[in-house]
């Protein structure tokens, strides 16, 4: 695997872990948010990864390949809503109860977001790591010769 790889993989893993840490603090900020109805009612949203292959078609498989096995990457496949149930609560007094005063919350947990951002955020910062430790090999390599 070349140097230019593991800075492309890195790349795609701040990327995606970019939009992860987005749709987190969507659903943070969405949280609160009342509807009088379970269809306007905000869901919490999820990103789904995928690994970036290399291309199968045109290998040449008589030749020894360290690469075979190794992805390139990951990309966001989609942006799911989460299965989880909504918030039913009886408020009749609430401006946006609805005709029999139940009032429709996310199916947002903080906690659970607050986790997804910690995780997301070290994730992050271990592939900025990885991309800065990739550029300084090839700096010392490409002044290797001087």
């Amino acid at each position: 695997m070349s140097l230019s790889n593991v800075i492309n993989i890195s790349g795609s893993g701040m990327n995606a872990q970019s939009i992860r840490l987005n749709t987190t603090a969507s659903n943070i900020a969405n949280a609160q948010t009342v509807s009088s109805s379970i269809d306007e009612t905000y869901r919490a949203r999820k990103p789904i990864f995928q690994v970036l292959q290399k291309e199968w078609e045109h290998r040449d498989f008589s030749a020894v390949d360290l690469d075979s096995d190794v992805g390139n990457g990951v990309k966001v496949g989609a942006i799911v809503e989460k299965g989880a149930p909504l918030q039913i609560r009886y408020e009749p007094t609430h401006p946006m109860a609805d005709e029999e005063g139940y009032v429709y919350y996310p199916n947002v947990n903080v906690v659970e977001e607050m986790a997804d951002m910690i995780s997301a955020s070290r994730s992050f910062h271990v592939n900025v790591e990885v991309f800065n430790t990739a550029k300084t090999l090839l700096q010392k390599t490409l002044t290797m010769g001087q």
